[in-house]
């Protein structure tokens, strides 16, 4: 079974999901996107309202923000798969529940399952906890884990990775020492990537997949 099957219904899962209350409220599911043969993964919280309405991951302010993070450190954007814990919007962009984050779960295992990344940046501190529980790791607080680089195995699959947390880029929009912070991580992210010479099977076939030309 191809990857593209695999993610193909996926989605489709994801689109007609009603497992927990976010349905009710929901314009749009936000399954993902990137190339699926990526070893890089962005991992978020959960949808907001630009999200909501488009469809499509990190689209609003918040997303604005990260993809210049990226490109400030040289990375395309188009080389790396993004995606959320919670794959609809909580009203009033309020935290996931531990319900909701439940409930989406096997579709987040799903997507890991199928791309296989080698390296996972989490962007917020539920996405970190989560990431890190299903390591079998404790995660402490943002603070005290943002911009380590953490080795680990996520136990249902077998599957080694590299963990990088950091801040949600919505954190950064109105508080000048978060953004500082996310960009020194970011600037750590980049270092990870040249250094392990992570590589796309797509494309071209070195590290400029990831790193953006010009």
């Amino acid at each position: 079974m191809s990857k593209e099957y695999s993610m193909k219904r996926v989605v489709e899962s994801i689109l007609n999901c009603t497992k927990c209350q976010l349905c009710k409220y929901r314009r749009k599911p936000v399954p993902g996107e990137g190339p699926l043969d990526t070893e890089i993964m962005l991992i978020g919280e959960a949808p907001g309202a630009s999200e909501d309405e488009e469809g499509r991951p990190f689209v609003g302010a918040a997303g604005k923000l990260l993809t210049e993070l990226l490109e400030k450190n040289n990375i395309s954007r188009s080389s790396v798969y993004i995606t959320n814990i919670v794959k609809c919007r909580p009203p009033g962009n309020r935290d996931p529940e531990e319900s909701e984050i439940n409930a989406c779960l096997p579709y987040l295992i799903e997507q890991i399952s199928i791309i296989k990344p080698k390296i996972i940046v989490t962007l917020g501190r539920h996405a970190g906890r989560v990431i890190y529980k299903l390591m079998g790791k404790s995660f402490q607080s943002m603070s005290r884990e943002h911009g380590r680089v953490v080795k680990g195995v996520i136990r249902q699959l077998g599957l080694d990775v590299t963990v990088i947390p950091t801040y949600h880029p919505a954190a950064a929009l109105y508080k000048p020492d978060v953004r500082r912070i996310l960009e020194e991580d970011f600037k750590k992210i980049r270092s990870l990537i040249t250094s392990s010479k992570t590589i796309s099977k797509s494309g071209s076939i070195t590290l400029d997949v990831f790193l953006k030309k010009g």
